[in-house]
């Protein structure tokens, strides 16, 4: 063989024996296991965790205290880290804390709110029963001031179904209980047609008070109407007993064909029609909160 020959074979041996080495892995000549140490690993999905939904009805505590005027939310998260809020009677001292705007949520015991107070002022027209809902489908008030606020306030007080006049409503339980409460002098008049014509002597036996069968019962003043006809008066009254204008009357031997409250703690049907509503002024919500 020449020296030529040789030297080809020995090129052709080492291009065979550089092609065996890439073929070749580190150990035992088995092929090279791929390696992800240097960031070439193939890319995995990551799942994402679902979020808790949260009920568009829900509000944190301490935005809720904010918001009912307490205090500022850094200031609500020190209350409720002392254990000065309640929610639905149990103590909170969570931070993060989320209720529903249903919940009863107290601060040092008092009842808070939320809500920007409403006050709005009906002039009932008959037919509607005083209440939030009937589980018979009849029509109650709270369908005659369905657009006036998104504010939940309910009526203060009651009107028969077939009584009109002044009812008013609001969220800010503080005042409606207070206009409510059996000890406070809130005023009331009202405009009774009878089915007869009253006697003088009868209208004394109001003033002087009679004794029905919850006890006595006073009024501040009662005469009849003037203009009107001899079946139709006028009483003002404090009393927040139930149905009290008719059992006056019916102790009497009268019967109320029609009964229309005109005025309430100050507040009068001036410029508002039947079936009508209005939000009060700031004055006149500031007469309420100072009787």
């Amino acid at each position: 063989m020449s020296r030529a020959d040789n030297s080809k074979k020995g090129k052709s041996f080492e291009r065979q024996g550089g092609d065996h080495k890439k073929r070749s892995g580190r150990q035992g000549g088995q092929p090279k296991k791929v390696s992800y140490s240097r960031g070439s690993a193939p890319i995995q999905k990551q799942h994402k965790s679902k979020k808790t939904q949260i009920s568009p009805d829900q509000i944190r505590l301490n935005k809720y205290i904010a918001n009912s005027g307490i205090c500022s939310r850094r200031d609500a998260d020190i209350y409720i880290a002392s254990g000065n809020v309640t929610v639905n009677g149990q103590v909170i001292t969570e931070m993060g804390y989320r209720v529903n705007l249903n919940d009863v949520v107290k601060f040092d015991g008092r009842a808070i709110n939320p809500e920007k107070k409403v006050y709005i002022l009906l002039n009932k027209p008959k037919g509607f029963l005083t209440t939030t809902s009937d589980d018979k489908g009849r029509k109650t008030v709270m369908d005659l001031v369905a657009k006036a606020t998104k504010a939940r306030i309910v009526p203060v007080g009651r009107l028969g179904r077939s009584t009109t006049g002044l009812l008013l409503f609001t969220n800010d339980g503080d005042l409606a209980k207070k206009l409510t409460n059996s000890g406070r002098e809130v005023r009331k008049i009202y405009q009774v047609t009878l089915n007869k014509t009253v006697q003088i002597k009868d209208l004394y036996a109001i003033r002087e008070g009679l004794t029905l069968e919850d006890g006595l019962v006073r009024v501040e003043d009662v005469s009849t109407i003037e203009g009107g006809n001899k079946n139709e008066v006028g009483i003002k009254i404090h009393s927040n007993k139930n149905k009290i204008v008719h059992r006056i009357f019916e102790h009497l031997g009268y019967e109320v064909i029609k009964l229309d409250r005109v005025a309430f703690a100050g507040l009068t049907k001036k410029d508002l029609p039947r079936g009508t509503w209005r939000h009060l002024t700031k004055q006149e919500v500031i007469n309420l909160q100072m009787l």
